[in-house]
């Protein structure tokens, strides 16, 4: 159901100001007194095509915070498009806010008055606290948008997409590192069980893993137990599981220097984008003998379905899904490389999305988007 339609508000008394960042395209902010909006688009490079991310709202405790998340996210989605070769490029946004407090028609309508203020640089997409009814409002505002519902002509909800990816990404982990790629008997915790850990979740039970889940929000967790036969895990205990593979499906920055000497994991690999605080936090997982699946490798599915509505035929389900079992090929093809030169896979990662973003910007012919 979408929100009530109203008039577009006429008056507009917007301030939206440049924040010229060193390696990024463009970051701007939006203050609506009217609607409450504030927000941060950061789109990171569009030399393969459009910036294209989704709209987070978070109750960020700082304008910095938002800033520091959406500068990672923005980079993290073009280094994700150009290794998937969605032949989009990257950016994303966020909504500094309770979305308990401040989600409002008025609210998403300023959103996509901002949006469209970036004349097609940068198309948003669903993220947390964003769905497809919100996108709808959006719509209303801007072009601007992907992920719209099927009858609205989108490739619908991106969710399931990601949850397929990281699912198959997942048994390609247990491959490499336990020469069997298959799920049963394995221990799996899911840190998050939103619209994809619970996806993620149903696959791995359905395959005979061994399910644990934590999640903020008790009702989530008491659904993953009810209905997939998941068992609840405490969020202290997420990070020093002794469990096959911790899959992070919640906030990114996980891993970072306090965390780290905790995790007894054999397998990092789940939704969450960023879970890496730092570069050099890559390194001390492959000292410590813990297979990583580079977050933005795994994670791809949603962006790879939504970048099938950009084909010239129109969005086809059936090469989306055909895209996404690719997943585990790219994942094996990154660690074969870390193992060769003896670097972490997220080096790896990041190497070849580096390396494709500067051939193209030699070579500025627009590549095909799929």
């Amino acid at each position: 159901m979408l929100w009530p339609q109203s008039p577009m508000p006429e008056a507009e008394h917007m301030e939206i100001t440049e924040l010229p960042t060193e390696g990024y395209e463009r970051v701007v902010k939006a203050h609506d007194p009217e609607s409450g909006l504030r927000a941060i688009i950061s789109v990171y490079d569009t030399t393969l095509g459009p910036a294209v991310g989704g709209l987070r709202m978070w109750p960020y405790e700082s304008e910095e915070d938002a800033l520091f998340d959406v500068l990672r996210l923005s980079k993290g989605m073009a280094y994700k498009s150009a290794v998937a070769h969605t032949g989009m490029g990257g950016g994303k946004a966020v909504i500094i806010g309770d979305p308990a407090a401040i989600k409002s028609e008025e609210l998403y309508l300023a959103m996509g008055r901002f949006i469209d203020s970036l004349d097609g640089l940068y198309y948003t997409a669903e993220d947390v606290n964003t769905r497809v009814r919100d996108l709808e409002v959006i719509r209303r505002a801007t072009p601007y948008v992907t992920g719209l519902a099927r009858e609205s002509g989108g490739s619908g909800n991106p969710s399931p997409y990601t949850a397929y990816g990281v699912y198959l990404g997942i048994r390609a982990a247990l491959g490499w590192r336990f020469g069997s790629d298959d799920p049963k008997g394995r221990s799996v915790v899911i840190q998050g069980v939103g619209a994809v850990g619970s996806e993620i979740c149903y696959r791995l039970r359905d395959a005979g893993a061994h399910v644990f889940v934590a999640d903020p929000k008790t009702e989530k967790v008491a659904a993953a137990v009810d209905q997939w036969g998941a068992e609840e895990i405490v969020e202290e205990d997420v990070l020093v599981a002794d469990a096959d593979v911790l899959a992070p499906c919640a906030l990114g920055a996980i891993i970072d220097d306090n965390t780290l000497p905790g995790l007894r994991c054999k397998i990092i690999a789940g939704a969450t984008n960023n879970p890496l605080l730092d570069a050099r936090h890559g390194e001390e997982l492959k000292d410590r003998g813990i297979l990583y699946a580079p977050d933005y490798v795994i994670n791809s599915g949603g962006i790879i379905n939504v970048a099938c509505e950009f084909e010239d035929d129109g969005y086809d389900e059936s090469n989306a899904i055909r895209r996404i079992e690719r997943i585990p090929q790219a994942l094996r093809e990154l660690w074969t490389i870390a193992k060769a030169e003896d670097i972490p896979p997220s080096r790896a990662a990041d190497r070849l999305a580096e390396k494709i973003l500067a051939e193209a910007a030699v070579t500025p012919e627009s590549p095909n988007p799929v």
